[in-house]
């Protein structure tokens, strides 16, 4: 039995991928291995299954160069210069030059074919050993973690790719023919189901909190749930539930994968997911992350601000799916968010659209007459994000007051006094805005809290010097800040040691109040729903929403009409700041099929003029770069190499058509 998985590992890696099996198990030779010796010996069964742990393949929000779901949507934007180094993978992919030879290093389709073969092996495997620490209950325990694992990387294939070769709970011979495992594709909705079914078991023999804290990070009931549940709301939306798109695309068989007919029962299911979730989490202690404020209520700025930072060890008992691997915090997101005085790169920013997206802090959105958001900043004519074309600077638009909120927080991060948001002298287009702006966004004038300073955009300023590397400056007058420790200093390494995360139950109450209302169109299911989107909005000190006549100054209500289309808008409004920069944005994207409606993603992208050397020249809408959208851009492509050693394969959609095939191969050769 000497290395038998070893050479069917191998041949699976030839299939799926250039990885070699060496690097799945590189504690000791490969040739010195057998079965046998791997589950007779409890350390070698640990790390076994720490391999399988590598499906969680650093979906933390600040593996930027990685997966790169921030940068595909219209979050994050980093120097466009900086393609030249490692970031080329990602940037080409929004610039027109991503084709079917584009690698990318998210690479699940040479990956979790391999995690799963590891996690089968495991299963029908490993054993007890009650004599070295490793009894039934743990075998039990492990044997189901390994289940929602190999779940979860079918799932992530098929969440990518759309169509992939899929043979659950096999494990080829390892005599098999190599024409034996040319296996193209099934149908998205059989991944989808098996995947449900093997998460809701692992999920229901699973704790939903474990009682040795050594085991935190660990799959747990809550974890499983909650992948299941944004799983069946991915599968409920427009992009894969009756979309005629993809009529066409079809597997080796002539199946068409994506089902052609509207499933309305996907949405029932969905909500029924996210709901049974929520109830096990609260059951087990897990709640939305607040802190009180002065005034004895919930402090909007400092909780909004710490469920980013703090651990579940230290009461943030809102994450769901906690990341305890390394991650990239110190070295892409930190790196990169830190201005040059501080060693950063000091060129990762966010859209304008989204710092537009941000309410006011009255809870409208600035595009509401009643919201307070200057009227001159706002573009009525091409609608793009940002200011009009047509804007021109006034003294006028700059705030000559303090933003004092002391009554409700005593967050330090806006003047370096407790409770001031916004000094004198403020653009007004940040002035007034909800306290979740002010912990996603850095601007010219906000706090720099490790340099007890302001931030200086301005050219030539202390934190855009284009005299020399110009790359590392904020291209549009932007620095991301969501999930910054603010005082974390990358040049003398004085950082906080960050745990991540890759989901809070803020996302899953979102997911069902979206899920609900799509399911039922009745005024009680919206009620439902609404209960939901406003606990996220209490604890962002935002006025909540209410179906019934409210003036429209009350203090503590914004009416909403009460029908199915209103109520989304407002769920969808609510997802893109509350789970901005969170891997989230692109996700709602892909699901309802945004891209071409959105500015940003589709041509010219603007925000201020980081050539301005002052006010009058900062301030005015400037062109920093441009983007392409295509439609193939919704899934993953599979890679060339890939593509062509199978030819039970089809690409996916829209990425080879006649015309593109011959110039795509030639561009590889």
């Amino acid at each position: 039995m000497k290395k038998k998985f070893l050479y069917i590992i191998c041949v699976i890696s030839a299939i799926f991928g250039s990885t070699s099996c060496s690097d799945y198990l590189d504690k000791e030779p490969d040739t010195e291995l057998t079965t046998e010796m791997v589950f007779e010996n409890r350390d070698k069964v640990y790390s076994w299954l720490a391999t399988i742990y590598n499906v969680i393949h650093k979906p933390d929000k600040w593996s930027l160069t990685a997966d790169g779901y921030e940068v595909l949507s219209d979050d994050i934007t980093p120097s466009e210069r900086w393609r030249q180094w490692d970031w080329r993978l990602t940037i080409e992919k929004i610039t027109g030059t991503w084709t079917i030879n584009s690698a990318w290093d998210g690479d699940l389709w040479a990956r979790m074919p391999l995690y799963i073969r590891h996690g089968y092996i495991f299963r029908n495997n490993v054993k007890a050993m009650p004599d070295h620490d490793l009894p039934q209950s743990e075998i039990d325990n492990m044997k189901n973690e390994v289940k929602f694992l190999c779940a979860y990387a079918w799932w992530l294939m098929a969440e990518n790719y759309g169509g992939i070769p899929f043979t659950p709970d096999y494990i080829a011979p390892t005599d098999a023919d190599l024409n034996e495992l040319m296996v193209g594709q099934s149908k998205f909705d059989d991944v989808v189901d098996y995947c449900d079914k093997e998460m809701l078991e692992a999920a229901n023999a699973l704790p939903a909190v474990y009682s040795d804290p050594s085991k935190y990070g660990r799959i747990n009931k809550i974890m499983a749930l909650t992948v299941r549940a944004r799983m069946l709301l991915f599968a409920a939306s427009p992009l894969v539930n009756g979309n005629p798109w993809y009529v066409d695309y079809r597997n080796y068989k002539g199946e068409q994968i994506f089902n052609q007919t509207y499933d309305h029962n996907k949405w029932i299911k969905a909500a029924e997911a996210c709901k049974l979730c929520i109830d096990e989490a609260e059951n087990a202690g897990y709640a939305l992350y607040t802190e009180a404020g002065p005034n004895g209520g919930i402090d909007p700025f400092m909780s909004t601000y710490n469920v980013q930072i703090k651990r579940w060890s230290e009461g943030n008992h809102e994450i769901t799916f906690p990341v305890t691997k390394d991650n990239d915090y110190r070295n892409t997101f930190l790196r990169t968010t830190s201005v040059r005085e501080y060693g950063g790169g000091n060129g990762l920013g966010v859209y304008q659209g989204l710092v537009d997206a941000f309410f006011m802090k009255n809870g409208l959105p600035i595009s509401d007459p009643n919201s307070g958001y200057p009227t001159n900043m706002l573009d009525n004519v091409d609608h793009q994000p940002g200011l009009p074309a047509a804007y021109t600077y006034a003294a006028s638009d700059v705030s000559n007051v303090i933003d004092d909120r002391s009554a409700i927080t005593t967050w330090e991060y806006g003047t370096g006094k407790a409770g001031e948001i916004t000094p004198k002298g403020t653009f007004k287009m940040y002035c007034d805005r909800e306290p979740r702006f002010y912990n996603a966004v850095s601007f010219h004038g906000a706090w720099l809290a490790v340099g007890a300073r302001k931030y200086a955009f301005f050219k030539n300023g202390r934190d855009n010097v284009q005299t020399s590397s110009p790359h590392d400056a904020p291209q549009n007058g932007y620095l991301a800040r969501k999930s910054l420790n603010v005082l974390d200093n990358y040049l003398t390494g004085a950082i906080t040691d960050r745990q991540a995360f890759a989901y809070r139950l803020a996302f899953t109450y979102l997911d069902y109040a979206e899920a609900v209302n799509k399911a039922y169109d009745d005024a009680g299911h919206r009620a439902e729903a609404l209960v939901y989107l406003n606990r996220i909005r209490e604890r962002a000190g935002v006025r909540q929403y209410t179906f019934n006549a409210v003036p429209v100054n009350d203090p503590d209500y914004i009416q909403i009409d009460n029908t199915q289309d209103a109520l989304h808008k407002v769920i969808m409004m609510e997802r893109r700041v509350e789970l901005c920069c969170e891997n989230n944005r692109w996700y709602d994207i892909r699901r309802y099929m945004l891209a071409e409606s959105i500015p940003e993603m589709t041509g010219d992208d603007y925000g201020m003029d980081a050539q301005g050397a002052n006010a009058a020249n900062f301030y005015k809408r400037a062109k920093f770069q441009t983007r392409v959208w295509k439609k193939c851009y919704y899934w993953m492509p599979i890679y060339i190499n890939e593509y062509e050693k199978n030819p039970n394969l089809v690409e996916a959609p829209f990425w080879v058509t006649d015309e593109s095939a011959s110039s795509q191969e030639n561009a590889g050769n």
